[in-house]
This record gives structure tokens, sequence and C-alpha cells, in this order.
């Protein structure tokens, strides 16, 4: 604790003593009943002696002051406990064995009562920060039966406080912003500290602040800690940030008071004081002729001090742009001006520009009057370039008859060169713009001719690209759209629109309309189609039909009578012919089929067949033929059961002309080769050296006493089919295991090799008959023999 506050304290303290000591009179002649914090008067208890036993005699004694309040100082921390009060009854006069007794907050711990005098003192350092009083009770008793002899009186010890906690600044460090060039006394924030003293006890939580750090741009009112602009013309581009160091004082920031300091970081924003300013005055590019449009030629640049949307500026054209070849945009990124061709340059028309761009900022400040700006001068010469040729047109279009002769000149197209030295132009057609090549044409004056005939009903546009190329440099290169129209002539017959199949019905009436006919026709004459429709000169007298014009190129056919039957005629064929307008006149022939049908009542055909007639009454086609389905689904299943039988399964037993014990039977089949891996084990006979000669059988359980006897192997050089087989049959021979018959056995294994290859008479697609075996011979004396005893079987057979 600073010597200062020990000095207040103890002067404080002998206060307090002095007027408790004046005081200790009126508490001595206090009895300690009634309740806490109440003024009132009472009886006290009092048992009378020489008075029978169980009898007592009450008295009423006066009851004077009742004290139910006392004080200490915190942060206390003498040598010994401190006397913080006496409390006294009317009951303690000396003579009689009384003892005082405390209870409540702090009772034993904090504060201890001396049982003889009352005297209660403070065992402990109190903080009134973290505790402000206690609540206690005090009784006395007898002591000897700890009886009580008065009710208990409640009674509360406030802490005094003392200065011992300086001001805080809970949310600091602060920051803040204001804008630049802002009035002195614009409040920038405020700040704010506590203090944990009491705010109702002296001035130890008075608060007054100031500011340490930070003059002379800044000010702090004293009372109410707003932190205020000092200094005019505060400009961000000079300085951005400033650190002010606040302190907080108590005691009303007299000597002796507590403190406590904190920062705030104040940034000034920015606000648009400053207009952009071109990095130079005048700019200068060359830019080629053949600068594509929308491609930049140039990059300007005007600078601005403020940031963010404050420095954005936009660029435009003022001067010299009167035909608006250029333009100038701004990019988002750099904001800077880029000046890009909006049309393109002639060098041979035009060779400089002389431009003045302005650069005006996006944003302004409404006191300002008006945004920012700065212009520069740009200075464009243009350069010459090697410019490929210019048509007359970007597109043409021509028009030619479809029955145009080969070699027709359908049009011309003109291309030259812009440059000064005027070279020569030569066209050609970009062929994949016509694969067919139906057009021509000429090199040297661009016209374009007819190669094939043209068809207007196949195509009727021909869009061709035409190229021109500078003789003198063949990458210059320009392109042209030429779009060829077919012209149409009147080439094709009308047709009917559709195969029409008309209906007649039996019990129709004359004059009936059968069918409603139309035409078409590929060309496409200007005046529009017109259609003249009659029958052939053969049936100019039809006896069954005719034809009515509809006079909307179309016709109708109508019946002559109605004795149409069935089994006279079951169909009709009318041919009608059908002319066109054009020039020359075009027709076809066509012909109308008329079905003769059975019809309801109303009209509606139900049946157009002569079958019909000869079905039996009440069964009709649909009932036929799911009848003849029916028979042929049996006929289906009773083969599918005849064959299943003959496929049955024959019988495990084995018949006597079937069973192969002591029979010799011949075997054609050489088995699958060393690929046939289904029918047998052939890991052995594929490698016979790699399990020592012992095969295991899989026809019977294995019995692990038999072991392949020792001396039947044979040398990994010496292995062949024969010693293989023989080793097998002593096995079998001597194996009491193995079954009480011979068995026989296929092996595929056919060696490690042979000159003749397989012998197998199953891959030949001749017969023994047809079969030669004078091939034989030629494979060695061994074979040889075996051709010859072949040859006189097949000799033999004959005879």
């Amino acid at each position: 604790m600073p010597k200062q506050s020990e000095e207040m304290l103890m002067d404080l303290w002998m206060s307090l003593l002095l007027v408790w000591i004046t005081c200790v009179p009126c508490v001595s002649m206090t009895p300690i009943i009634g309740q806490s914090k109440s003024t009132q008067t009472g009886g006290s208890t009092a048992v009378a002696s020489g008075l029978g036993e169980g009898q007592r005699l009450l008295s009423r004694a006066k009851r004077g002051w009742v004290w139910n309040q006392m004080f200490v100082l915190e942060e206390f921390s003498g040598p010994d406990p401190i006397l913080v009060g006496r409390l006294h009854t009317d009951l303690d006069v000396g003579s009689k064995n009384i003892k005082y007794v405390l209870a409540g907050e702090g009772a034993g711990t904090i504060f201890a009562i001396n049982e003889l005098t009352g005297d209660i003192h403070a065992m402990k350092r109190l903080d009134r920060e973290e505790k402000a009083e206690y609540t206690l009770t005090a009784q006395v008793v007898n002591a000897d039966t700890d009886e009580p002899l008065e009710p208990p009186s409640e009674f509360i010890i406030k802490v005094q406080d003392i200065n011992d906690n300086p001001p805080q600044f809970i949310e600091g460090p602060y920051r803040a912003s204001v804008p630049e060039m802002s009035p002195v006394g614009t409040p920038v924030t405020r700040v704010t500290a506590t203090d944990a003293d009491d705010p109702v006890y002296g001035n130890s939580a008075k608060l007054v602040y100031s500011i340490l750090e930070g003059q002379p741009y800044f000010s702090v009112d004293p009372n109410s800690a707003t932190i205020k602009i000092a200094l005019h013309g505060m400009d961000r581009e000079m300085r951005e940030e400033y650190l002010v160091v606040i302190q907080a004082k108590d005691m009303g920031g007299h000597m002796g008071g507590l403190s406590g300091t904190t920062t705030v970081t104040i940034t000034l924003t920015d606000i648009n004081d400053n207009p952009p300013k071109f990095s130079k005055s005048l700019y200068e590019f060359i830019i080629p002729e053949d600068l594509p449009t929308g491609k930049m030629g140039g990059k300007v640049k005007a600078n601005d001090r403020d940031i963010g949307e404050n420095a954005k500026s936009t660029y435009s054209v003022i001067e010299g742009n009167d035909q608006g070849v250029f333009e100038i945009v701004t990019d988002p990124q750099t904001q800077e001006g880029l000046l890009r061709l909006k049309k393109p340059l002639d060098y041979e028309s035009k060779r400089a520009y002389t431009l003045k761009v302005e650069a005006t900022n996006v944003r302004f400040e409404p006191s300002s009057g008006g945004p920012f700006k700065d212009t520069a001068t740009v200075k464009i010469v243009v350069e010459d370039a090697d410019e490929p040729p210019v048509f007359s047109k970007p597109m043409y279009s021509l028009e030619v008859n479809e029955n145009a002769p080969i070699n027709t000149v359908i049009g011309t197209v003109n291309a030259r060169d812009p440059d000064s030295t005027g070279s020569s132009v030569r066209y050609f057609i970009d062929r994949h713009t016509d694969l067919e090549r139906q057009f021509n044409i000429n090199v040297d004056d661009g016209k374009i001719t007819l190669a094939k005939p043209l068809d207007r009903e196949t195509d009727m546009w021909h869009n061709i690209t035409v190229t021109a190329t500078e003789v003198r440099n063949h990458s210059q290169i320009s392109r042209a759209i030429v779009a060829i129209r077919v012209m149409d002539i009147n080439d094709n017959a009308p047709e009917f629109a559709t195969e029409y199949e008309a209906f007649l019905c039996e019990n129709g009436k004359p004059g009936q309309v059968i069918q409603t006919v139309s035409a078409v026709d590929k060309d496409d004459p200007i005046q529009g189609h017109y259609f003249d429709y009659r029958l052939v000169p053969e049936m100019l007298n039809n006896p069954n039909f005719t034809i009515k014009n509809n006079q909307d190129n179309s016709i109708s056919v109508l019946a002559k009578h109605d004795t149409f039957r069935r089994q006279k005629q079951e169909m009709y064929f009318l041919p009608i012919i059908v002319t066109d307008n054009g020039n020359p006149p075009m027709s076809s022939t066509n012909t109308l089929t008329i079905r003769v049908c059975g019809c309801s009542k109303d009209g509606i055909v139900q049946s157009c067949n002569v079958e019909a007639y000869v079905l039996p009454i009440g069964l009709s086609m649909g009932a036929l033929i799911a009848i003849l389905a029916c028979i042929i689904l049996l006929l289906v299943i009773v083969v599918l059961f005849v064959t299943l039988r003959r496929h049955k399964n024959e019988p495990l037993i084995i018949k006597d002309d079937e069973d192969v014990r002591e029979n010799i039977i011949r075997y054609d089949d050489e088995g699958g080769g060393e690929e046939d891996t289904e029918a047998f084990d052939i890991a052995t006979l594929q490698n016979p050296d790699g399990i020592n000669g012992y095969l295991p059988r899989k026809d019977i359980k294995p019995d692990l006493q038999f072991m392949p006897r020792a001396g039947q192997h044979s040398g990994p050089n010496g292995v062949d089919v024969d010693e293989f087989i023989n080793v097998r049959l002593h096995e079998a021979d001597n194996d009491p295991t193995a079954p009480p018959y011979d068995s026989i056995q296929i092996y595929g294994y056919e060696g490690r090799g042979s000159i003749a290859g397989s012998l197998s008479s199953l891959e030949t697609a001749s017969s023994d008959s047809d079969q030669n075996y004078d091939y034989l011979r030629e494979w060695g004396p061994r074979f040889r023999r075996l051709g010859e005893l072949y040859s006189v079987g097949e000799s033999d057979r004959e005879t």
C-alpha cells in the first residue's frame, strides 16, 4: 500500500477510535435484546432466588438503545486484531456467570468475541470490494450450562472503504477513426474507466480524465472522457494513424489519487480531397494500321493520392476523335486508361491523330463543387503495314437459273490491294464451302462460272467463300461470302400429295364423294401453282366414277351408281392426269386405288375383304386366328415332349454288352492335348519330372500307408511316355486298394514333340476311302511301314 494511503488510513482510524471511546459508556449500558435495525423496549428475563423449585418470578428491566450497526476499515493490517466494537448487557454486573456468544457470517473465522467482555475483533484483513458487510447475531448465555439468558440480537458490521483500487479501462485498448480534415472539436470516440471503490463514500471513485500522449492533435473531456479533434487541417496523406494515451485518476484528480491509462489508436479515414494527376502531360504511341479493332494501342495513368473509391477515375477522349476511331476505358484493377481501337486504321488515308484525354474522379465531396479532373495529350502515329486485299463488298448475292448450261457466267467479285504499292490480286474458291465443285472462278478477273448442272429442288442456295490473295505476298488473304440463288424453272410434273387409298361402301348412294385428291409440285413458280385434273382418255366415259373440281387445286372423286359389290369386284383403279400451269406445262398420271367395303347403316367401314362372306356365321377372322394359334402351340408342346423323351439319361446299371471289363475297345479320341484341363488332371503329363513319378488316385479314398516305392523314379532326362505308362501299370498291379477289374484311361500327353505332328483322323475332312497315305513314306522309315499297312488295308477293302 502506498505511504500516503497508509497515513490517511491511520488518521481515519484514530478519528473512529475517538468516537468509539466517547460512546462506550452508552454502549456498556445497552442490553443486547430485541431485533436488529429497530428501536424497541421490552423486558429482561431473570430467575428470582428463594422461590420454590420450578417456580419463576418474571420482572421487567429497563431496556436502552439497541446497537445494530458497527464499522471496520478495510485493508487494515496491524500487529493485533482490530477492535470493531463492544457488546454489553444489563445482566453483566460482574458477579453473574455469563458469557457472550457470536454467530453468523464470519463468526469464529473473521470476527471473534471476547466471551467475558463482549469485545468484537476482526481477525483478518478485510476487502470491501470482496464483501461490503457482514450480518451476525449475539447472545448472552450461562457460562456453565450454555442456557440462553436473553434472546439473540442481530446486527451488521460494515466494511468502510479506502482508496485502494486504481481506475481500470475494461474495454481498452481502443481503436477509432475520424475523417481527415475534420474541424476542431469533432468527437472521435469516448472511453470509459471503472473504479472498484465505493462511489458514495468520499472521492475514491470520482474519476477525472486527461491526455498524456497525442497533443496537439487530440484532446479529452475530463468528465465525459470524449476524445475530440484539437488541430485543424489533419491530412491523411501526411499522416494516417495516431496513438493517444488517456489517463483516468480517482480522488477527483487530486494528489494522492490512483490512476490508470489506456491507449486509443485513431485512424484518419480518407475523403476525396486530392485530384487525379497524369504522370505525363504528353503521351506518344505508334500503332500499326492492321491492329484489329478492340485491341489496345496504349495506356495512360492518372495517379490519385486518395485511396479506395476516392481514388477511382474514369477516362474519356474529349478532343481529336471526331470520327470515333478510338475509345478509352478504365482498367478496374490498375486504374489505367486503356486506349483501344474502335474502327480500323488506314495508313493511306490518315497517318497521325492527336487526342486529348481527361481523367475524372468517380466520387466527389459535395462541398468541393464538382469532381476533380485532369487532362493530357495523346499523339498517335499510324504505322504502315502490308494489308490483305479488300473486296468491294463483304458479301455478294448472285442468281442463276437451274437449267443454265455449263460455263455460264454467274457473276463477278472484285478485290483490290489497299497498300500504296498496289499488288495484283488472284481469286480462288474455298473448296471446303463447295465440296461438290459446282462452281469455278477465274483467278485473274474473279468471274464465277457454273461447273456442274444445278437442281433447285435439291439445293436452292449455294453459299461459297471466295478468297483474294496478293501476288507478291501469298500470306495476305481476304475472304468474301458469295450467296448464289438457284432460280426455278418448270421441270417437275405435279403428283398426288400422298398415296391415296379410297374406300367405297356397297350401300353408298350415287354422287357420294369417295375421296378428295390434291397435288403437289416441287417447282416454285412466282405466280403460284394451279393444277388441272382429268381422267385418262380411255376412261373419259368411266361408268363407275367421275371427278369434280373443287376450285382450290383439289378434286373430289364421286361414285356414279350404288351397285358396287365385293363379290363382283373388290378393287378399282382410277388413273388421273394432273397438269400444272408452268411454261412449258408438266403433267403426270397418278392412280387412285378404290376398295369396295361393307359398311354399316351410318356409312362406317366394317370389312373390305371378300373372305368375310365365306366365313361361318358367328365366327370372325380373329377367332379363326386364335384357334390356329392354339393348334400350333399344342403341336410345339408335343414335339418338345417327344424330344425330351428321346434325350432321357441312360440307366446307371451297366449292361453286359456295354461292360468294358475284359473287352478291347478302340478309342479314336486322343483327348484335348495339353489344353484339356477339364476331363482329367494333366499336370503330371505336362511335366512328369516334377512330381517324382507319383500320381495320386482319384477313384478311391487315399491311403496314407500306401506310398510310392523307391527306385521307381526316373531321372529328369530319361522320361518318355512308354516308361511313364509302365510305371503306372506296375503301381496298379501292386496296389491292394485298386478296383478288382482293369480300367482304361485316356492320356492326352503325346510326348515332347514329333516331326509328324498329330496322327488323329478327326482333323481331316476326308473319309477313310478318300484318304491317301502315300505322304507317310516321306516321314522316314518308321512311318513308311505304317503307310504300307494302311495302303494294304485300303486295297483289301476294295477287293
